[in-house]
């Protein structure tokens, strides 16, 4: 399997997974910041490694009266903030080539969204400004496809690619979860991360916005360790409630240090047994 490396994180096949998680979208500074202390906080004590994720921009919204964010100029202001108070590597998504490389000056992995991974000038965009790039893996996508999606980004010299498992369309307005995709892609030679919050959303279910069944993040998460992922991301909220985006799938943060614990035993039991 490739090496990633993302500053001082390394991410293989034997190494701890890593986080990566924070709000959907930049709704205010202190709720960004709010996030990012308490999310270092409880990865810190557990010793987890940890990536703070934010969009600056969702532009794939199904209503027009969805809050999309911020913008590109202001949202990366509010990242390059949370990057510096907190002294975290930041994780943020691309929606055309024209944002690559103003994005790259401050985040520190591009992520591909799931719709867009087809689209090869943001792959290659992402790929030119040599920083790692987290392709979603579309919801419309087999597994064993994801290899050409990432050769596009290889073919322009950047090999530092994760792919991301986060659901597959199954019927109107419901995701599955094929955990052998897993082991699919993993098997591309790539590092594989699980989405646990995006993979429970329920697409346009509830009047035109997305519905979500948080009550499974717990469960598939730990599946997900189990198969033997390399990152976990997850999407959380200091009040999900009141979350402008993804209210019903995010987690709330008062049970992420709950979930975090459940998980490392099952990670390190598991990568214990990895041949060094």
């Amino acid at each position: 399997m490739k090496i990633v490396r993302i500053n001082n994180i390394t991410i293989n096949e034997k190494t701890p997974f890593v986080l990566i998680a924070g709000p959907c979208v930049i709704e205010t500074e202190k709720i960004a910041f709010q996030t990012a202390e308490e999310i270092k906080k409880i990865t810190e004590q557990l010793g987890i490694p940890y990536i703070y994720k934010s969009s600056y921009t969702k532009a794939n919204r199904q209503s027009i009266d969805s809050y999309t964010g911020p913008g590109l100029e202001s949202g990366l202001k509010t990242l390059e903030r949370v990057k510096k108070e907190f002294d975290v590597s930041i994780l943020t998504d691309i929606h055309s080539p024209l944002e690559a490389a103003p994005a790259a000056e401050v985040a520190d992995v591009l992520q591909i969204p799931a719709f867009l991974c087809r689209q090869t000038d943001i792959v290659v965009a992402a790929a030119k400004t040599g920083k790692p790039i987290n392709i979603k893996k579309g919801q419309f996508m087999a597994p064993e496809d994801m290899g050409a999606i990432a050769a596009k980004a290889e073919h322009f010299g950047n090999d530092q690619i994760l792919l991301t498992e986060r659901g597959t369309t199954f019927g109107y307005h419901n995701l599955v979860v094929d955990f052998r995709s897993l082991v699919i892609m993993k098997n591309l030679d790539y590092p594989v991360v699980f989405d646990a919050t995006h993979s429970l959303q329920l697409p346009g279910a509830v009047k035109g916005k997305s519905g979500g069944q948080p009550q499974f993040i717990f469960p598939i998460a730990r599946a997900a360790v189990a198969v033997g992922i390399q990152a976990l991301f997850l999407e959380t909220h200091p009040c999900v409630e009141e979350a402008l985006c993804d209210a019903s799938n995010m987690l709330p943060m008062e049970r992420l240090k709950e979930l975090l614990i459940q998980l490392k035993p099952i990670d390190q039991g598991l990568k214990t047994g990895i041949k060094q």
